[in-house]
């Protein structure tokens, strides 16, 4: 236990580095040891580099929700427990263990009530259940982000910070032009976002207003960063002069005659292609 606490091995002791400390001798006694400590739940263990087994000290809150499983509900929990942040599949988890899926229902049910672990959804597939760490928050990939709400994605809130943004581009510093830096610390004192936003997220807005043909970039400051302004209207010249041909004052079409002697008569529908 003493060696689990050394910074060498707080992220596991393999089979090579007990025999190394102990001796082949000692080491071949550690059995029952390391069995009894496998049973109090204080022990987890798993496969390292080369398939070579490691063992991993449990901390005393977490072997206290482990105490009373068995094997097949540990081996569950270190499945989910190496899918991180982003979870696993119930299917996924069912081909890893080999358990049949009767068992790992039960399974779930145990580990749910001790909050070892809890099921989530994803944006990307809201009817496949996954199952992650309880302590553990879902990931991005996972949430969607800022961008969804409970699984939707949130169009009302995103065009709420779209509107702020393009009050930024137009108000400050004299609609002259803003920096992406400067739009998220506006938007951060503001706190027109329910949550805090990453400057790359503020990035993702800032385009979809360019995209939109509703900012451009001007420039750069003395820094090297980019400006943004509002987006210049250009009326484009037009040498176009039919209408005065085809109307008439009353607005009805009049009889025309086109280049290739085609001759539409008033109120005819005109889908003439020249």
């Amino acid at each position: 236990m003493d060696l689990f606490h050394s910074p060498e091995y707080q992220n596991g002791i393999s089979n090579n580095a007990l025999k190394v400390k102990f001796g082949e001798g000692k080491y071949m006694k550690l059995v029952p040891v390391i069995n009894e400590l496998m049973k109090d739940a204080r022990l987890t263990i798993s496969r390292g580099t080369g398939e070579e087994l490691v063992y991993s000290l449990v901390s005393d809150e977490l072997a206290s929700k482990l105490m009373g499983l068995d094997m097949q509900a540990r081996l569950v929990y270190q499945t989910i427990e190496k899918a991180g942040d982003v979870g696993i599949w119930t299917k996924e988890i069912r081909n890893k263990t080999n358990i049949q899926q009767q068992a790992l229902t039960k399974i779930f049910k145990i580990m749910e009530s001790r909050q070892l672990i809890k099921p989530i959804k994803s944006v990307t597939n809201k009817s496949r259940k996954l199952y992650m760490l309880y302590d553990l928050a879902p990931s991005k990939e996972i949430t969607g982000g800022p961008w969804y709400t409970e699984l939707e994605f949130d169009h009302e809130f995103i065009n709420e910070l779209r509107n702020f943004i393009l009050m930024c581009v137009r108000r400050m510093n004299g609609g002259k032009g803003v920096t992406m830096e400067d739009i998220g610390a506006k938007m951060k004192v503001a706190r027109v976002s329910r949550v805090e936003l990453s400057q790359d997220e503020v990035r993702q807005l800032v385009q979809t207003l360019a995209f939109d043909y509703m900012i451009e970039q001007k420039g750069f400051n003395a820094k090297g960063e980019p400006l943004f302004i509002e987006m210049r209207r250009v009326n484009a010249m037009s040498e176009f002069k039919w209408w005065d041909e085809v109307l008439a004052p009353d607005f009805h079409f009049r009889t025309i005659r086109f280049e290739d002697d085609v001759v539409l008569s008033a109120h005819e529908p005109h889908h003439h292609t020249a």
